[in-house]
């Protein structure tokens, strides 16, 4: 695609723009900053990513990686607000995810070790992580706030912070849950994914292009659930005192 061609897909903005002023709706602004926001990020990007791509160099990747998981840990901690040290426990969850993944990925020969694959696959898996973290913590302060009498009640009748938690840590994982496993439901049905449009634009052959979307999907489904399952598990003590009370959060 030429940059003439580029700057023409600037004309679905300027119609949604145009639309927002119509209905008052006061998003100019937001689209305006957005837009030229994500047009420098993902040109650096692309640069940035042509040069490691060339270099193939250990320590570029695990850097790449590493900027990745900071960024999306530190966008879904900003659901958790009141929540101590859930930054670290974020950043935790996600790096287990990442090992365990990649580790798989590798050690079975799935992809290739070169930076083209480890790159996009591990920032999709790693950006769908950050989304479940974010949704389980939006959703586990709503329940624990929801439920806090039957908490109490439990907690007094002897319960341990686990076993008085354990219903409400349930409900926010499967919430959580609830993009992976609609849009697995719908895949090929109702959308067409990122990866394999990609690969059948460039040429690549239908089938094998579904194949690895396939991998993706399957791989988006475990981070999700090991990313939004481990902090859980590392995150719900913080909701409580050392006299096993809920702590009171404010907003």
């Amino acid at each position: 695609m030429s940059f003439l061609a580029l700057s023409f897909t600037l004309l679905f903005v300027v119609i949604t723009m145009l639309v927002s002023i119509w209905r008052k709706l006061d998003l100019e602004k937001d689209i305006a900053i957005g837009t030229i926001r994500a047009a420098i990020q993902l040109l650096a990007v692309g640069y940035v990513l042509q040069f490691v791509f060339q270099s193939e160099n250990l320590l570029f990747i695990v850097l790449i990686v590493c900027i990745m998981i900071l960024v999306a840990a530190s966008n879904a901690a900003k659901r958790a607000k009141g929540m101590t040290g859930v930054f670290w426990r974020i950043i935790l969850s996600i790096v287990t995810m990442e090992v365990l993944m990649m580790g798989l990925l590798l050690g079975l020969q799935i992809i290739d070790a070169t930076p083209q694959y480890i790159i996009p696959i591990s920032g999709m898996t790693i950006g769908n992580a950050m989304v479940a973290c974010g949704l389980f913590l939006t959703q586990l302060k709503r329940e624990t706030e929801r439920s806090k009498g039957e908490i109490e009640t439990l907690l007094s009748l002897g319960a341990t912070s686990r076993q008085a938690i354990q219903e409400v840590l349930k409900r926010s994982v499967k919430f959580s849950m609830i993009p992976t496993i609609d849009s697995m439901k719908t895949v090929g049905l109702v959308q067409l994914p990122g990866m394999m449009t990609g690969m059948i634009i460039a040429g690549a052959n239908p089938v094998e292009a579904v194949r690895y979307q396939i991998l993706i999907v399957f791989v988006f489904t475990s981070s999700s659930a090991i990313t939004s399952m481990m902090l859980s598990m590392l995150c719900y003590k913080n909701l409580f005192t050392k006299d096993l009370q809920l702590k009171d959060r404010r907003e």
